[in-house]
This record gives structure tokens, C-alpha cells and sequence, in this order.
């Protein structure tokens, strides 16, 4: 797959997955980020979660440190840009790399925390989707159906 068809180094990306500890995934339709610490512990599996866009990456290492206290603060935070449909993600096979590494770290737990995250990340997008074909909050329709006389 070239890069060309889908604006980003598909393989570059899969190697920030298989490497980068915390990551923070920015998708082009919805505002919320995927938040992915790889990192575990024996009382911490590693996380996976749907969370709120921040400000500054100050206030990102603040929500790691209200989340997971028992974890200390990453090095770096990592984020990646997705151009594209979370669906693309999952058949170029990069969500496939994000599972097999959360279920590396933290072992076949993780699986449901995997599935339960991309089914949200899906559902979002639909919503955004859906809102911006209707005109919903945020969003101007282009036109407007006129009236039966």
C-alpha cells in the first residue's frame, strides 16, 4: 500500500504503534483522541480509551497522571494524525498492529478493550457523519428541503 493512497507511511505509522510507548491518535471526523498507553504494570493493563482533545500537552500529562497514578509520566507523548476512516485503518491492518501490541503488553484481557474502543471510535464517526449530512449542531446544510404547496 502505497502512501499515496491514504496520505500517511503505513509502515512508518505501524512502527510508531509497535514502538512508541503513549500515543495519541487524531483522526480527521471526530474532535475526541485515541488515547493508547502500551505501557503496564502487574496491578495497570495498558490503555486504550476514547478521551477529550486537550489544550497543550501539559494538560494531556495531567489527565495520565489523574488516570494512572500508579504509572509514572511517559518520556514523550507520541501523536499520530489519521486522514481517514477508522475502517481504513482497520483493512490497511494498523488496528491489528495496535491490538497484537496491547496483547503483548497486557496480555488477552486486552482484546475487549481493543473491540470496545474501535466500535466507539466507529460510532463517533458515524454520529459526526450523520450530524454534518443533517445540519446538526456545528454544522450549516448546504440546502434546505422546501415545502409541499
Amino acid at each position: 500500500m502505497a502512501e499515496s493512497d491514504f496520505g500517511v507511511d503505513i509502515e512508518e505509522m505501524g512502527r510508531v504503534f509497535d514502538e512508541a510507548d503513549v500515543i495519541v491518535l487524531r483522526f480527521h471526523v471526530i474532535a475526541q483522541r485515541l488515547l493508547l498507553d502500551m505501557r503496564a504494570a502487574p496491578s495497570d493493563l495498558p490503555l486504550i480509551r476514547l478521551v477529550p482533545p486537550v489544550n497543550n500537552a501539559e494538560e494531556r500529562y495531567r489527565y495520565l497522571e489523574r488516570e494512572r497514578p500508579g504509572m509514572p509520566l511517559p518520556d514523550q507523548i507520541t501523536v499520530v494524525g489519521w486522514p481517514r476512516y477508522v475502517q481504513v485503518m482497520q483493512d490497511t491492518g494498523l488496528w491489528q498492529r495496535i491490538t497484537d501490541r496491547l496483547l503483548r503488553q497486557g496480555g488477552p484481557d486486552m482484546q475487549q478493550y481493543c473491540d470496545e474502543a474501535y466500535r466507539e471510535v466507529r460510532a463517533a464517526e458515524r454520529a459526526e457523519v450523520a450530524a454534518a449530512i443533517r445540519g446538526g449542531e456545528g454544522y450549516e446544510s448546504l440546502w434546505e428541503r422546501v415545502a409541499s404547496r
